[in-house]
């Protein structure tokens, strides 16, 4: 959703700071990367999210929705029948760069500037400079923000099309009589990456016999050359065909052409793995929390399951309705009950939360958003509860969660299960060690992964992992409602 210049800029500054943390060379972060990339998109402020302790008042920058640039100055003067706006550049400024006021909502490209009257194409910090053919609602005093660099912008431009090179290929295509269709790829290129490659991928399509039009080798290259939307291209295409031959869908060479550059991308990817060597992590400068993180990943690794000896998958159920008429005891195949804490505070449940809690292993489910409200009914219920109903552990659903478990409980990590619900968005192994070093151990997979990333966390046994299969799922969670007024 982003634009590609904006791509263009952020990829190539992270990248230049990925490859210097990598070098084991020290470094400071260039204040003019930091601008670039405010200049080319950002929302007035940077954020530290909910890491903090204390709750976070500049978690939204509540002054602007979008774009907010670079501060350029405030209006000094303004002359609304020439249209002309004075102020002090904090910011150079040239003509085609775009602008906005404090007190608008839209932007304006500069088209005059100006210098004690005389025109001039561009600016430089501390200059006082006249904006010309500029109107609004503007008055002295106002900011002014410079919302795009055109120089910036254009750099950004010559940078993608300059690397967006395409990896050249060779391919011969097979469609004979009884036999399925095939391709066989071979590079053309001379980077590295690709020298060996030789990858053959065949399709169960046996062609038919032509009784009309035959096919023919113009109409192979034209469906196999089609590769605009990945990172190859065919040079060279050799066409093995057999007389009076006939494909009863194009779409089949779509797929073949589909299904050998995935083969080839994943060839590519599987050679630039970098491996975490032991040499490597000796090498660090002196920063014992990454050393310790990248031997964490090693011995996550190392914890590969063996997919043989995986026991019958358990069941677990999160109760988020209790009907007083139904009788529990009848549910059979279940491992574990999630019950939200309301449930507990109420004398109506009693019956049913002692059949569920008698039968299977029970947990709290924890709120993804805890309120002054519910930190007292917590400390006021939940102590009784774990006591009455012999509760196994706590369905958290976010890291403050464990501040409260353990302002309440001695010892919550020796005397709990601690189960991270989807809400922690478990999608890459770091996660997962950060989640066992918490005291949790089980965690439930995102249910926004793909089938490839959630294989990849299940290969690996270091936590207990549980996937949702059938429920309904909040898209959005909120502390305020969106039906009430004046808030």
């Amino acid at each position: 959703m982003k634009s590609p210049e904006y791509v263009a800029t952020v990829t190539r500054i992270y990248r230049k700071y990925i490859d210097l943390a990598n070098s084991n060379k020290d470094y400071v972060v260039d204040p003019e990367d930091r601008k670039l990339l405010m200049q080319v998109f950002n929302r007035g402020m940077s954020s530290s999210g909910h890491l903090d302790t204390e709750p976070n008042k500049n978690l939204i920058f509540k002054q602007k929705p979008n774009n907010m640039g670079l501060f350029l100055g405030t209006v000094q003067k303004y002359n609304k029948n020439k249209g002309h706006i004075t102020l002090k550049l904090k910011e150079h400024i040239e003509i085609g760069d775009t602008i906005s006021y404090e007190n608008e909502s839209g932007s304006y490209t500069v088209s005059e500037l100006m210098e004690n009257n005389k025109n001039i194409k561009e600016t430089k910090i501390g200059q006082v400079v006249t904006i010309g053919r500029m109107k609004g609602n503007i008055k002295p005093g106002d900011k002014i923000y410079r919302l795009s660099s055109k120089v910036l912008l254009q750099e950004a431009k010559e940078s993608y099309k300059k690397e967006n090179r395409k990896v050249l290929l060779n391919c011969t295509v097979n469609i004979k009589k009884n036999e399925p269709i095939s391709i066989s790829i071979t590079s053309c290129s001379n980077l590295e990456l690709y020298k060996d490659l030789s990858i053959t991928c065949n399709l169960d399509y046996i062609p038919e016999e032509a009784k009309n039009k035959p096919l023919d080798e113009e109409t192979i290259i034209k469906q196999i050359s089609k590769t605009a939307s990945t990172p190859y291209e065919f040079k060279n295409i050799q066409i093995k065909l057999e007389d009076n031959v006939f494909l009863p869908k194009l779409s089949i060479l779509n797929e073949l052409r589909r299904t050998a550059l995935a083969n080839v991308e994943s060839y590519a990817l599987a050679k630039i793995h970098r491996n975490v060597t032991e040499d490597f992590i000796l090498k660090l400068p002196s920063n014992p929390s990454q050393k310790q993180i990248l031997k964490d990943m090693r011995t996550f690794v190392k914890n590969k399951t063996d997919i043989s000896k995986i026991n019958t998958p358990k069941i677990s159920v999160l109760f988020n309705i209790l009907n007083s008429e139904f009788d529990y005891s009848k549910l059979e195949g279940i491992n574990q009950a999630y019950i939200p804490l309301k449930y507990f505070i109420s004398n109506k449940y009693e019956n049913i939360l002692k059949t569920i809690s008698k039968k299977y292993d029970t947990y709290i489910y924890m709120p993804t958003i805890v309120k002054g409200n519910y930190k007292n009914l917590f400390y006021a219920n939940a102590e009784n509860a774990v006591k009455k109903y012999k509760i196994k552990g706590f369905v958290i659903s976010n890291i403050c969660n464990i501040k409260l478990l353990s302002d309440l409980f001695e010892d919550v990590k020796q005397n709990f299960k601690l189960i991270s619900n989807y809400t922690f968005n478990v999608f890459n192994l770091h996660t997962v060690l950060e989640l066992k070093k918490l005291g949790v151990s089980q965690f439930t997979l995102s249910p926004e992964l793909d089938k490839n990333t959630l294989n990849n966390l299940c290969d690996y046994n270091y936590l207990q992992k549980e996937l949702i299969v059938y429920g309904k799922i909040p898209l959005l969670n909120m502390d305020y409602c969106l039906l009430r007024r004046n808030r």
